[in-house]
Order: C-alpha cells, then sequence, then structure tokens
C-alpha cells in the first residue's frame, strides 16, 4: 500500500513540476505560417470593409450605392459607423 502511495505522490510532483517549468513557453510559429495568417486577416478584413457609395442622381435624389456611380462625383462611406459621437460646427 505504501508503493502506490509513494508512486501517486511521485506522479503528482512530477506532474506539477513539469507544469510549472513549462508554463511560460508558447509553441513557435515558422515564419511562414506567420505571413500565411497575415494574409488571410487581411483578406478578411477587406472582404468584411466594402465600402457604400453616397451620390445625388440627375433629379438631385440621394442615392446609396454598393458601387460607385461612372461619370458623377461621389463620397465612399463606411459601412460601420464611426464610434462615439461627431459634432461639426458649421462657420
Amino acid at each position: 500500500m505504501r508503493a502506490a502511495w509513494a508512486i501517486l505522490a511521485g506522479l503528482a510532483v512530477g506532474g506539477g513540476l513539469a507544469w510549472w517549468l513549462g508554463r511560460g513557453q508558447a509553441p513557435q510559429r515558422s515564419p511562414e505560417a506567420r505571413e500565411r495568417a497575415r494574409q488571410a486577416a487581411a483578406a478578411n478584413a477587406e472582404d468584411a470593409a466594402h465600402p457604400l457609395y453616397r451620390w445625388r442622381d440627375a433629379s438631385g435624389n440621394l442615392q446609396i450605392t454598393d458601387s460607385p456611380p461612372e461619370g458623377r462625383r461621389y463620397e465612399r462611406i463606411a459601412r460601420e459607423p464611426q464610434p462615439g459621437i461627431q459634432v461639426e460646427s458649421t462657420p
């Protein structure tokens, strides 16, 4: 019975020691894996950030579309509003 307790205590101490010594070591990625991850993140961000276009038609009506108009002035606007409150002063 004492041998079983000694083995169990040894396993517990060994497991605790292994955890303590290995807790600060993160696995290292290769430069190729980091570059692939960066490219994938950039592609996802680019897909998620398609702008909208605000412009006026020949009748003066405000139009908001996914694609820019041809031959007209337009303004690019983000799909997501900026956080916070924007205050514009008029002269």
